[in-house]
């Protein structure tokens, strides 16, 4: 059998706002609603199911692996909205993109205080690449 990741839920304290914040950031659709959840469906077929709820929302990471082009277009709608940005998970490198392996990487919060990430290439895909550690200033960044 082959195994696949098919949804997961997503606390929010408004799922219509978490929802739409996503998928205007990365560019996809929301789904019509299915129950009390707001699904947002990625290229490979999983869904984030967005839950309202009304209690502390602890906070979980949600990564996202997108094209160079991509990556591109979401990273110019942090800009523009005036999402603060940091190349690292603890804020260490605000205002900046990380280059790992190679490719480029992003941290923001959305609306529910969840930590987002979009990356070019997978972790791990070339520990010996010589942007391991780099960061790069974003013009216009917070």
């Amino acid at each position: 059998m082959s195994v696949e990741f098919n949804h997961t839920i997503v606390l929010s304290r408004d799922r219509e706002k978490s929802a739409h914040f996503l998928a205007e950031i990365l560019g996809l659709e929301v789904g019509a609603p299915a129950g009390v959840f707001l699904p947002v469906t990625t290229a490979n077929g999983v869904t984030l199911d967005f839950l309202t709820i009304d209690a502390d929302i602890p906070m979980q990471h949600y990564a996202f692996l997108v094209s160079e082009d991509e990556f591109d277009e979401a990273l110019a709608r942090l800009v523009a909205a005036r999402i603060p940005i940091q190349a690292d998970p603890h804020g260490n490198h605000p205002r900046r993109i990380n280059r790992h392996d190679g490719g480029r990487g992003v941290y923001f919060l959305d609306p529910a205080g969840h930590g987002l990430e979009i990356i070019t290439r997978p972790y791990g895909t070339d520990p010996s690449s010589p942007l391991n550690g780099v960061t790069e200033d974003v013009p216009g960044a917070v």
